[in-house]
């Protein structure tokens, strides 16, 4: 059925509409199947031309150089990195390549795209955590393409690299997919077991080549460098066809433009839902929760007809395989007409042809919202829609579209060297072998100034030893910068639902915390410091609960200092002291405080990378008595951390700040905005190298605002460690026009 935007016409009126646009479809580029592939796999592939970028990446890799594929959703990034590894296999079977994925289910997905292929001499095979022990051996032996994720490489292949020697030896290729997922805490720590993984291969005599795929990002050559420590070839033309597509930025209707409120997102993107399936159009509802996902689900059921409300089902983690492989193998063949999805089915796992793709929420970067809305159109016009949260970056986009969709992609950032992050890499590198100078090629000259540093490591004439009990990289997982963490138990079955680090824990998980995990609620009904847990249990109340903290913040170390928006912009080391003194409840309804409830827990400092500013006399002309330059200080220091995702790909719930009339170095007013993970990831240097543009988007973003005195959708804030007390919207929009006007100036000049 060819869908015509005729189909949709209607929704596209009415005040809820902030914008629509049409992007033209574009023509594919191909070129010939290389001369030189295998007959036999020429012979299995169904196709005889490939698109421009899928050639490119071939000759690339036939040359024997690294390379990273950067093209948008539904390109063929796959057949771009698997057609290489496909006919070196079909030449030479013993050799072997290993897949990395970031879950599950796109290792699934790609072993059933390989196996559908029939290519010569191929055997594939899943190694993850859910591998039955007696299929591990035969697995190690037989199959030359392993599917498996980083989390099982850094404990499960690594450390026992002797049973892995065959594979080792012969290893050829090292596949990375959706590398962009690879960034932040996680990314810096994958950037390490990579690292980690080159390194045991050189030992075995082998030196890997990386195939890796991302979205569209701004830095494919430089996240390549990053995670694996590789110069490699880009190839960001992305040749393939593209439907027309409709783009609508809905924002629910304002029911009151003082306090920001609006009418529910999800209320709004089921209606929107509802209305397309009972059309007969595939509508794909990314949400950012489980919760959220479900609630989509059941509205939509409501609101259409029996024979619709058969072929609709949610998706998201928490069901078992079975369960996720039938909603996928349904919505495949075209049985499903909706589907409310959480961002697992974001990544590339084939979800066959859809018309529509609706995101509620900004997902917290361009290069995410854009992979969403790739899902729909693949068999024709399709339609992409935003439905605006009252998040201060959705309600920025909807007044400002042209800042959303002219936007170039953010950059993936990471840090490998963080100390934090390292220093159990070294541990772990220094267990598998031991650890000297050659090593510095592959783990970075960091690695051995750490390993001189930990006193688990000895000194010996091979190197340095790993001399502690049992094995290190068991120590420790790949989504947290520190061990020192809190398990968050499910007090009725025991089923452990995640860590917390400590840094945060006082702040989530302190007792009548209500605490989400994957957009469920649980209720703190025990924080025991001692043994490290929160007890939980399931929880249905109308209210949620908000920290009130003290904070402090110590310059350490200056790194860099420029003038900046006519002041002196600075970014270095800090330590973050901490201290949980009581939580709020306020009601889900209209954000009233309920109850104030005092707590006594103890201080947490840890040290991250900042960066902080002191504006000039003249910038705070006005704003200088007391309490207006603490709230003109304060509402700017929260904007700024609203927009920074824009700049630095991250969550708002990854950074921190502080504000305050007199620091105790600076002895002036003084905003620092920090980097929320230990030792910092790289995010607020990000922020430091594009501010100017930073303070323009949040100058502009308030100005926008409707309301008068400040509202979520501006300059309150969800994890305000101050309750959002003591916010000046006017005071911060005239320190930072006055900023942006330094800019402008100095730009002239």
């Amino acid at each position: 059925m060819a869908v015509g935007a005729a189909t949709w016409d209607d929704l596209l009126e009415g005040e809820q509409v902030a914008h629509v646009e049409t992007v033209p479809a574009m023509e594919p580029r191909t070129a010939p199947l290389p001369d030189e592939l295998h007959p036999g796999l020429r012979k299995a592939l169904p196709f005889r031309t490939l698109y421009v970028h899928q050639r490119a990446a071939f000759d690339v890799a036939a040359r024997g150089e690294h390379l990273i594929l950067a093209t948008g959703t539904a390109s063929g990034k796959s057949l771009g990195f698997n057609l290489p590894v496909l006919d070196t296999i079909a030449h030479e079977p013993k050799s072997r390549a290993l897949y990395l994925y970031p879950t599950k289910a796109l290792a699934q997905d790609q072993a059933r795209g390989l196996a559908a292929l029939h290519a010569p001499n191929v055997r594939a095979a899943i190694y993850d955590g859910d591998t039955p022990g007696e299929r591990r051996w035969h697995i190690r032996k037989w199959a030359n393409v392993i599917l498996t994720n980083p989390d099982m490489l850094h404990v499960g292949v690594l450390p026992h690299h002797d049973r892995w020697a065959d594979v080792l030896h012969n290893l050829r290729y090292i596949i990375v997919d959706e590398a962009h997922v690879y960034r932040g805490v996680f990314g810096s720590h994958v950037g390490n077991v990579l690292r980690r993984l080159r390194r045991l291969a050189q030992v075995y005599g082998a030196e890997p080549q990386f195939l890796m795929a991302s979205a569209t990002i701004a830095n494919p050559g430089g996240l390549a460098r990053d995670l694996a420590g590789v110069e490699a070839a880009v190839i960001d033309d992305d040749a393939a066809p593209r439907a027309e597509r409709t783009i609508l930025l809905w924002n629910p209707e304002l029911l009151d433009a003082e306090l920001g409120l609006r009418a529910s997102a999800l209320g709004d993107a089921s209606r929107l839902m509802a209305d397309l399936v009972s059309r007969g159009l595939r509508t794909i509802c990314f949400a950012k929760s489980r919760k959220a996902a479900e609630l989509i689900h059941k509205f939509t059921v409501e609101r259409v007809d029996a024979d619709a409300a058969k072929r609709l089902a949610p998706y998201r983690a928490g069901y078992t395989p079975a369960q996720r492989r039938d909603i996928e193998r349904r919505l495949v063949e075209g049985e499903l007409l909706g589907v409310a999805a959480t961002d697992a089915l974001e990544l590339g796992i084939d979800i066959g042809l859809l018309d529509c793709a609706i995101s509620v929420g900004f997902p917290g970067t361009v290069a995410s919202l854009r992979q969403q809305w790739g899902r729909a159109g693949r068999r024709g016009h399709g339609l992409a829609v935003l439905v605006a949260s009252e998040d201060a970056l959705d309600q920025y986009f909807v007044r400002e579209p042209e800042t959303l969709l002219q936007r170039r992609v953010e950059a993936a950032i990471l840090d490998h060297a963080n100390p934090r992050v390292l220093d159990g890499h070294v541990r772990s590198a220094a267990f598998e072998a031991p650890l000297d100078d050659d090593d510095r090629a592959t783990l970075g000259d960091e690695a051995l100034e750490r390993a001189a540093l930990l006193p688990e490591l000895k000194l010996t004439k091979s190197g340095y030893v790993w001399a502690g009990r049992d094995y290190p990289a068991g120590q420790f997982g790949l989504r947290s910068t520190t061990p020192d963490t809190f398990a968050v138990v499910e007090a009725q079955s025991g089923t452990v639902l995640g860590i917390v680090e400590r840094e945060r824990a006082y702040s989530t998980v302190h007792e009548g915390a209500v605490y989400l995990h994957l957009g469920e609620s649980y209720l703190v009904r025990e924080l025991d410091l001692q043994a490290r847990t929160a007890l939980v249990t399931p929880y249905k109340g109308d209210y949620y609960t908000q920290a009130k903290k003290d904070t402090n913040t110590a310059i350490e170390e200056t790194l860099r200092t420029e003038r900046r928006c006519g002041l002196d912009l600075q970014f270095g080391r800090i330590s973050v002291t901490e201290r949980v003194v009581a939580y709020q409840k306020k009601s889900i309804r209209d954000q009233s405080t309920l109850e104030t409830v005092e707590l006594d827990l103890p201080e947490t400092s840890f040290e991250t990378e900042a960066i902080w500013y002191v504006p000039e006399p003249e910038q705070l002309a006005g704003l200088e008595k007391m309490p207006k330059l603490l709230g003109t200080l304060h509402a700017a220091e929260h904007s700024m951390i609203a927009l920074l995702p824009l700049w630095a790909m991250c969550d708002r719930w990854d950074i921190g700040g502080l504000s305050t009339n007199i620091h105790f170095q600076t002895d002036a007013p003084t905003v620092f905005i920090y980097d929320g993970h230990s030792g910092g990831v790289g995010i607020t240097e990000r922020g430091f190298n594009a501010f100017e543009g930073w303070v323009e988007d949040t100058a502009r973003m308030l100005e926008g605002c409707p309301c008068s005195d400040g509202c979520p959708s501006c300059v309150q804030s969800p994890k305000c460690g101050n309750l959002n007390e003591m916010l000046d919207k006017v005071g911060a929009l005239t320190l930072l026009r006055r900023m942006v006007g330094a800019a402008t100036s100095a730009k002239r000049s």
